[in-house]
Parts: C-alpha cells; structure tokens; sequence
C-alpha cells in the first residue's frame, strides 16, 4: 500500500529536502528512518525539493510498504525514530497510484522577517532578522500586483530546468504583527528561488528603495536582473501544499 507523509522541519542543518551526493538531505533521514521501522530499505518520493536551510510545516512525501502497522500509527513509529528537528505530523493510505508531484497542487510559503533592532534568539534560526524600518503597508500593496497569471522570469535564479516561467499565484499578501513581518503567498507552482526573490524585492520596497509600483515593472522586464536580491533560506517556510483532486 501507498502512505502519505505529511513532514514538518527546521531545514538550518540540513542540505535540503531531496537526497543528494553533498550532505545530508531531510529525505535521507526519512529514508532510513523508515528503513529502520520497517526492516527493508525503503525510499520515499517527495512532493517539494526546499532548499538548504528552508523550513517547512507541510511537505509531503509518500512510500510503498506492506505492514500491519495502522497507517495512521506510522507517524507515531516514525517520530519516535527521528530527530527532534524533524517530525511527521500525519500519515494517511492513499492510493496505489498517487503521486506527490505529478498532480494538481496549491502551495502557500511564507517569508518571515523580525524587522527591529535586535534580534529575536528564539526565532533566530526561522526569521530574517532586519534592522531597518519596514513599511508593511507599501510592500502589501506590491504583493498585491503579482497575483494572477504572469511571466515570473525575472524571478527565477539561475540553473532552473522549467520550461516555462508563467506561473499562476492565487494570493500573496505582506501583515505585521508587532515585530514581525510575514510575507504569504500561494500559487500553483513556484520557479528556482521564486518565493526568495519576491521577498528580497519586497524587502528593497519596504525599504524605501522604490515604490510599490516597482513590483509591475519588475515582472514586465522578465529579468532576472531588474528584481531585488534572493533573501536568505532561513526565512522561507512551506506552509501546505494543497491538492485540489484529492
């Protein structure tokens, strides 16, 4: 049977999600975590390849297995097997041809900045701490202007392999709290550090550098060259990543 895994962790010591040759991957702890449970070897295939040092509450990855073991009670097994930076928040059967990435999704990241002087040591490892005073409001109504279908280009790194840079966002939207400022967004799909160079522009905006209008001119150059710089990883958290059909 196929179990679906819903995985929460802080990504600060680890290489990303997706297994590879250079570092230790979130996916390889998984991996022989379940390997572990189950006595075989077991690999899983993941939903959503973050990055070194990005953090999320809801990726998903799912697994082949015969057990008796309740796929609900896996979590349990699991958790009790991993380290406490990363923790399975739900397991669930689902069927024997679901696939984590080759469906509909609906992702929501979100990009966390503690903007005072001083920084917050407890979220020190989650949060962009900037120093500089943040106006919210300008960088909400630049968000505002990505929603809908677009030519995201000029937010796309170097080295991504989609063919297409159109990408569809459903919601974006900056709020303070305090001393936090959240930058939320959700859309279909997301192109190589997207979410990053959003908040890196944003932030340039906020800043005072430019208006809010600069987002719109941004998006119409599709170059990578007229947005703000890539914000650091250890302000971005996947959210959720939603599946329409199920």
């Amino acid at each position: 049977m196929r179990i679906r895994l819903r995985i929460a962790y802080d990504g600060t010591e680890y290489s990303g999600f997706q297994c590879q040759v250079n570092g230790v991957a979130i996916q390889d702890v998984v991996n022989r975590a379940l390997s572990d449970l189950f006595r075989i070897p077991v690999r899983t295939i993941g939903a959503s390849r973050t990055d070194a040092g990005v953090h999320a509450e809801g990726n998903v990855a799912v697994f082949d297995i015969e057990t008796r073991i309740h796929p609900s009670k896996i979590a349990f097994a699991l958790n009790a097997r991993l380290p406490e930076d990363i923790r399975i928040t739900e397991s669930e059967q689902v069927p024997d041809d679901w696939h984590p990435r080759y469906r509909n999704t609906v992702k929501t990241y979100e990009y966390r900045i503690m903007n005072r002087i001083h920084p917050d040591p407890l979220t020190r490892r989650t949060e962009l701490h900037y120093y500089y005073k943040l106006n919210d409001e300008d960088m909400n109504r630049a968000a505002g202007m990505i929603v809908g279908e677009h030519d995201f280009a000029s937010f796309c790194a170097a080295g991504s392999t989609s063919a297409s840079t159109v990408r569809t966002i459903y919601d974006a939207h900056v709020r303070r709290n305090g001393d936090r400022v959240v930058f939320s967004v959700t859309g279909s799909g997301f192109l190589y550090n997207m979410v990053r160079i959003l908040a890196g522009t944003l932030l340039e905006i906020g800043g005072g550098k430019y208006p809010p209008e600069h987002m719109e001119e941004v998006l119409r150059a599709c170059d990578r060259a007229a947005a703000g710089p890539t914000a650091p990883a250890k302000g971005l958290v996947l959210m959720e990543i939603g599946y329409p059909d199920g």
